[in-house]
């Protein structure tokens, strides 16, 4: 049990890049988000969201054609309650590769109303209701790409701000700007403060993917670490059980588990992979080791033990979508609804259960209140790391002021001219 939850323990982490000019990173290790924590976790207030109320502007459609002028309207919410106008912070909360339906009533407002900050978040390109175009052909695909979605950022940065000034009548302001993001959308929060390091005072980087490791067997090692001996082994023999029942009957053993609509055999085992290592992702390995392992040592069949947790948990409890591992899905061009999750359907790939994260996360998360850490396995130290961050914004947001700012933006711009 042990090894168990040390692997669970680092299945998940957070870092905290929080990037002064002259400073070195500093990072802040989070332990999971067991039972809860949102893509920055928990509730500030009732609520799943603190605004869903839609606004939009006009975004640039390729920022790296000069001569393209075409732009799509881009989706974004704002959430004034606790801002401390009109010198308060601006925190950008990035939505990333999910629809966008509202800000969250995450920890992240518990933060806000600390702060006195504003809070904003755009919805990423392609997803939701901002997607350039009504149909998704390769063509219309090669904007999609992380680099267009960083400047996305940085021209909605110059473009809030610019409301913003206009609404309080202060003219060429500048505030002080803290970028969010976890999984995916923590990439693009750790390379935005990179990347444009004159414009944030710093970044939150929540299990940033940061980099990108081809054929990553470690992490498949690591399942089988945190399971330990006895779970381990139950897991090896279910597998080849189950490849065997593949070779003599697929389309029983693909029925058994839910998935008979998966003609690939690839897809399917790839789905079994990915609701093995959700238990452990999570620091619920319990889930599934305690029946496997009891039907082992039982005598019980393995296969139907392992097709009950991968239809009533991964498919039941994660919600997790058959059809999203079917390779036929990368076919259709057709953008999915407004309202739906990770990508949708139609936005199906080969999915590593790290890119389920992000879903999974918020739908846990946004259940807790004021994010409180109580359910987590160790409450102690989510709620030190807490204290943790906040010290390390407010040093930096203190070191981030104004005049120092306009000063290094401006110095930015002299050195571009040259």
């Amino acid at each position: 049990m042990a090894s168990r939850a040390v692997g669970a323990a680092v299945a998940v982490v957070a870092v905290l890049l929080l990037l002064a000019p002259g400073a070195e990173p500093i990072g802040l290790w989070l332990p999971p988000p067991t039972g809860g924590g949102g893509r920055l976790g928990g509730a500030a207030a009732p609520g799943r969201y603190l605004t869903q109320e839609e606004r939009w502007m006009d975004q640039t459609l390729d920022h790296f054609n000069p001569t393209d002028h075409r732009q799509f309207k881009q989706r974004y919410y704002e959430f004034l309650d606790y801002y401390r106008a009109p010198k308060g912070p601006i925190f950008l909360y990035i939505c990333g590769e999910s629809s966008c339906n509202g800000i969250p009533n995450s920890y992240l407002a518990v933060m806000a109303k600390k702060f006195g900050a504003a809070v904003v978040s755009p919805e990423h390109r392609y997803y939701g209701k901002s997607s350039p175009f009504e149909s998704l052909t390769t063509e219309n695909l090669r904007f999609l790409s992380s680099k267009q979605a960083l400047f996305d950022l940085a021209v909605f940065r110059q473009y809030y701000q610019e409301t913003l000034n206009a609404k309080y009548n202060r003219s060429g302001a500048d505030s002080s700007w803290f970028v969010f993001g976890g999984s995916y959308a923590g990439a693009l929060s750790a390379w935005f403060r990179l990347k444009f390091p004159h414009l944030t005072c710093g970044s939150l980087a929540s299990s940033g993917v940061v980099l990108s490791v081809y054929n990553y067997t470690d992490f498949d090692k690591q399942i089988g670490e945190s399971a330990g001996p006895e779970c381990k082994a139950a897991l090896q023999e279910t597998t080849k059980l189950v490849d065997g029942q593949l070779q003599s009957g697929r389309n029983a053993v693909k029925q058994l588990f839910g998935a008979s609509t998966l003609a690939n055999d690839g897809d399917f085992l790839f789905l079994l992979a990915d609701a093995e290592a959700i238990a452990f992702q999570y620091g619920n390995p319990d889930a599934l080791c305690s029946p496997i392992v009891e039907a082992k040592k039982n005598g019980t069949d393995l296969v139907e033990t392992f097709a009950r947790y991968v239809k009533d948990y991964y498919i039941g409890t994660f919600g997790a979508s058959v059809a999203s591992y079917d390779q036929e899905y990368l076919k259709n061009t057709t953008p999915p609804p407004a309202e739906s999750g990770y990508g949708g359907t139609k936005f199906a790939v080969k999915l590593h259960i790290s890119k389920w994260l992000q879903k999974m996360i918020v739908s846990v998360l946004q259940r807790l209140t004021q994010g409180d850490p109580s359910n987590c396995s160790s409450p102690a130290a989510v709620s030190t790391v807490r204290k943790q961050i906040a010290s390390h914004i407010s040093v930096w947001l203190s070191q981030c002021q104004e005049p120092t700012r306009i000063k290094m933006c401006n110095t930015v711009k002299a050195v571009a001219r040259r």
